[in-house]
């Protein structure tokens, strides 16, 4: 075989990447799992990981990839990452959990766009969240990437106002923030757990949910749906960690190339991720009817959760993105 890698499908093992070559029984394996689906951006960051570092430390390391919550929900893969009893995952909005003052990602309406996102991240913030995260978690924190942004799927009518929510029973996930930002629009947010959601939805136990859109399509959403409105409301970030023991364990020239690797795909990791938004969303189009939406009257309703974040956590944070706005 002329090729030095390859995928195969091992049953829960996933997708292994690993190498063929003179150093393959010496291999160290390595787990990175997430807790959605293989067509998700958090996947196909560890397999554009995976395949980086194979490339500068050929038969040096056997990747495995566990998407689809194989090794657990995203609570278990964090605690179990804590424990070293798994090498690597990549997450979203569990790892926020891990200190009050991370709900910052939950504000509604922090970014413009994806590129508001990077400039902040690049201005300080992603600094700011490394030694948050590290400082109260037992991990490594070697990548920040995205998950995406949410918006808003429903069978009633397109979101385009504030009132256009009023008395919407909108399935979400997320922390105390997110809460509060639908009750203020005067939806009614309930909790079901994401693989109950789409009966919920057929059965109209709720009228709709706020997810990424690989969430909606990878789900089928748009077979129980119609409309679909890019409200934006929510960015979140992926995190990619790795466990202190397994860290601990590599050599210093594989810890730099892990860390170079992790910083260097980052601009690769944004435009992918767009590009599955947009794959995600062109997919729907004929089941859906989608819609943008003018979000300057959103944010003057939700001020207060912006007050009640800064009277608890103060204002840094949202200073490094106010200063990270577009002003042309």
């Amino acid at each position: 075989m002329s090729n030095n890698k390859t995928f195969l499908l091992t049953g829960l093992a996933g997708i292994s990447l690993f190498a063929l070559g003179a150093h393959a029984d010496a291999a160290q394996e390595v787990r990175i799992a997430t807790h959605v689906s293989a067509q998700s951006p958090l996947a196909k960051q560890a397999e554009m990981f995976a395949e980086r570092v194979e490339e500068r430390l050929p038969g040096e390391f056997d990747f495995e990839l566990y998407p689809n919550g194989q090794l657990g929900k995203e609570s278990a893969l964090i605690d179990n990452l804590q424990l070293d009893t798994i090498e690597m995952v990549n997450v979203a909005s569990g790892v926020m959990k891990v200190d009050d003052k991370l709900g910052f990602f939950d504000l509604p309406w922090l970014f413009e766009d994806r590129e508001h996102v990077q400039r902040a991240m690049a201005n300080g913030l992603e600094d700011a969240l490394v030694d948050t995260i590290e400082g109260s978690m037992s991990a490594k924190v070697l990548g920040i990437y995205e998950n995406g942004f949410r918006h808003i799927i429903n069978s009633s009518h397109p979101i385009e106002e504030p009132a256009d929510l009023e008395g919407m029973k909108i399935r979400i996930s997320g922390g105390d923030f997110r809460q509060q930002i639908f009750a203020s629009l005067g939806a009614a947010p309930a909790k079901v757990a994401w693989g109950e959601t789409f009966t919920a939805m057929q059965t109209g136990v709720v009228d709709g949910a706020e997810a990424a859109t690989y969430g909606f399509y990878g789900q089928k959403m748009y077979e129980v749906q119609d409309f679909l409105s890019l409200t934006r409301h929510v960015y979140t970030p992926s995190f990619l960690l790795v466990s202190p023991g397994f860290w601990n364990s590599l050599n210093d020239e594989q810890q730099t190339v892990f860390a170079e690797v992790a910083n260097d795909m980052r601009d690769d990791a944004y435009s992918q991720a767009a590009e599955i938004e947009q794959s995600n969303l062109e997919a729907m189009r004929s089941a859906l009817e989608i819609n943008d939406v003018d979000l300057a009257a959103f944010r003057e309703q939700v001020q207060s959760v912006y007050d009640d974040y800064v009277n608890h956590h103060g204002s840094d944070w949202l200073e490094i993105v106010r200063q990270s706005a577009d002003v042309e």
